[in-house]
């Protein structure tokens, strides 16, 4: 099972729109992003973000590149203050590969909880596989 969480790309400030949709720079990121995703050729089964417009927006551009029949929903969870306990167990308990498109500080804690090495800089995206003993490795390619 493979998990990729991506931090949503660059958005307005809430002072242009308290919406916070995608700054010109966030579509030209998620569309990077997305492209990275489909040169390693990612499809993920699911594709999971938190119900803010940016993460909604940059997990859209994902879809249409790599996985258009992906599941694609909003989910609880994800949102920057939440526990990412919850989604570690839900993670754990799955088998098929998931990206999660969220915020800071939310997602770094989740990166950690699945690998204590884990680092998720901003506007970018990281990737782990489940190894048959539970434990989540950073896939570097």
């Amino acid at each position: 099972m493979r998990v990729i969480l991506v931090h949503h790309a660059d958005a307005v400030g809430p002072d242009v729109d308290p919406q916070r949709p995608l700054s010109t720079l966030g579509q030209q990121q998620a569309q990077a992003v997305a492209m990275q995703l489909k040169a390693r050729g990612r499809a993920p089964s699911a594709i999971w973000h938190s119900g803010k417009l940016r993460a909604r927006q940059t997990a859209e551009a994902i879809l249409r590149a790599c996985a258009p029949m992906a599941e694609f929903k909003m989910i609880r969870g994800l949102s920057p203050d939440d526990p990412p306990e919850w989604l570690r167990d839900e993670l754990a308990a799955g088998e098929r590969d998931v990206l999660l498109v969220g915020h800071m500080p939310h997602l770094p804690r989740l990166a950690r909880l699945l690998n204590d090495e884990a680092v998720l800089r901003p506007h970018s995206f990281l990737e782990f596989d489940r190894m048959d003993d539970g434990r989540w490795r950073v896939v570097s390619e």
